[in-house]
């Protein structure tokens, strides 16, 4: 994977948002973010992550939905069960993923982080291709950015939130990162 000079990655199915501003000036990149989202709860495949990034979700089309309307959030990429990669944001820019977030004694993640989405839930278990394009992306991130910390949502929002999830495998994530980059 090639991070290009604005952050957009070619090996990622572009979907702009229009939920993403300026990074702070002088800002630099050093947190990655992982979450998960499925829409609605429990169901994957469907383009409703797309178009609540989007701002196009129609939120009658679930009663769910409906506590979704009027939000305006993204993150700069999501991984599909299948391992497609959607990027959302260019990484030069802010994304609104972290929300009332803090790591190392700084609030504001989303000023110096990149936010991933992977389809899934708290009980679910993540599936293979997301891992390994997972690993992919972050390696290709590095390489670009300096981040020190790959975190959970849980880690920078304790309390507030609970995502990726107790099923998410941080071991394997490890070791598909040492893997790749010897």
């Amino acid at each position: 994977m090639h991070v290009d000079r604005t952050g957009v990655i070619s090996a990622a199915r572009l979907c702009l948002s229009p939920n993403q501003d300026d990074r702070p000036d002088g800002e630099s990149i050093h947190l990655l973010v992982i979450h998960a989202i499925s829409l609605p709860p429990g169901e994957f495949g469907g383009g409703e992550v797309e178009a609540l990034f989007s701002n196009s979700l129609d939120c009658s089309g679930h009663p769910y939905f409906e506590q979704l309307r009027g939000l305006h959030v993204s993150a700069h990429f999501f991984i599909r069960r299948d391992g497609e990669l959607i990027q959302f944001v260019p990484c030069g820019r802010r994304a609104w993923h972290a929300g009332n977030s803090a790591w190392n004694g700084r609030e504001r993640c989303n000023d110096f982080s990149i936010g991933v989405e992977l389809e899934g839930t708290d009980t679910q278990p993540f599936a293979e291709p997301q891992y390994f394009v997972l690993a992919k992306l972050a390696l290709a991130l590095k390489e670009r950015y300096p981040i020190r910390d790959i975190v959970g949502h849980a880690d920078i929002a304790p309390g507030r939130k609970t995502d990726p999830g107790p099923l998410f495998d941080w071991s394997h994530l490890r070791g598909l990162l040492e893997i790749r980059s010897s």
